[in-house]
C-alpha cells in the first residue's frame, strides 16, 4: 500500500533521510524516533509534501510527488495543532466544509456530518464555537473533518503531544477505532506498545522494523547509550 524504494531526501544541501526501503500496510503503523531523526519526512513524503531527492515512494499504485492531488484524495494528514486544521466558526461547519468538493445533497451532507460527530464524541458540540473548544475536543474535530471525507489512509504527526492523558486516549480510541491505514509518529511510546508494526527511526534510517514491544525496546537502548 505504502512502499519506499531507495528513497533520500536532502534540505538545504543537509541530509534527512538515507536508505529508506519499506513497505508500509495493515491497520496501525508506529513511527518512534528522536527530535530531527527524520519521522515527520517520512510522512510528508506519503503525502506529497515532499519530494524525494533519489527513490520513489508508491502509495496507493501512485507516486506522491508526480500525483499529489490524486494521493491526497485518498490519503489525509492529522497535525499535533488541530488550530492549524480548523477553518470555520462552528464544529458543524467546520466539518462540513471537508466534503465542500463532494456531490453532495444537504441532506447528504448532514448525515456525514452527524455521522462523524458521533464517531469522535462530539455531537452535543454540533453548532458550539469551534475555537471554544478544549485542545482535546478541537483535535477530536479535526479528526473529524477527516473522518468525514473516507479516506483510505491517515498519517499523524505526534496527535497527542498537546493533550492530557485523558484527551489522548480518547484520540487514540477513535484512531485504533478507524477501518483505514493509520500512521503515526509518536513520543509517547505507551500508545504504541500494542501495535504489530512500529518503525524506528534513527539518524534519516530505519533502524528497526518491528512490533512495538520490540521498537520501544530499541529505542530505549538506542537514546540510553
Amino acid at each position: 500500500m505504502i512502499e519506499f524504494r531507495d528513497v533520500c531526501l536532502t534540505l538545504n544541501e543537509r541530509p534527512v533521510l538515507s536508505d529508506i526501503n519499506a513497505e508500509l500496510a495493515g491497520p496501525r503503523v508506529g513511527i518512534i524516533g528522536a527530535n530531527g531523526s527524520g519521522k515527520t519526512s517520512l510522512l510528508r513524503l506519503i503525502n506529497g509534501l515532499a519530494s524525494p531527492t533519489s527513490g520513489s515512494v508508491h502509495v496507493l499504485g501512485l507516486q506522491p510527488d508526480r500525483n499529489g492531488r490524486a494521493v491526497r484524495k485518498k490519503v489525509s494528514f492529522l497535525f499535533s495543532n488541530p488550530d492549524a486544521q480548523i477553518v470555520m466558526p462552528t464544529v458543524a461547519e467546520d466539518i462540513a466544509f471537508s466534503l465542500r468538493r463532494h456531490s453532495l445533497s444537504d441532506p447528504e451532507r448532514d448525515l456525514r456530518v452527524n455521522q462523524a460527530l458521533h464517531q469522535v464524541g462530539l455531537t452535543e458540540h454540533h453548532d458550539h464555537p469551534a475555537h471554544a473548544l478544549s485542545s482535546g475536543q478541537k483535535q477530536l474535530l479535526a479528526l473529524a473533518s477527516i473522518i468525514v471525507t473516507e479516506p483510505q489512509i491517515l498519517l499523524c504527526d505526534e496527535p497527542t503531544t498537546l493533550l492530557d492523558r485523558r484527551n489522548t486516549r480518547e484520540v487514540i480510541n477513535v484512531l485504533n477505532d478507524l477501518p483505514i491505514t493509520v500512521v503515526m509518529s509518536t513520543h509517547d511510546l505507551d500508545l504504541i506498545r500494542d501495535w504489530d508494526r512500529v518503525l524506528v527511526v534513527d539518524g534519516g534510517r530505519i533502524i528497526a522494523d518491528t512490533t512495538g514491544i520490540e521498537a520501544i525496546a530499541t529505542y530505549l537502548k538506542l537514546v540510553d547509550s
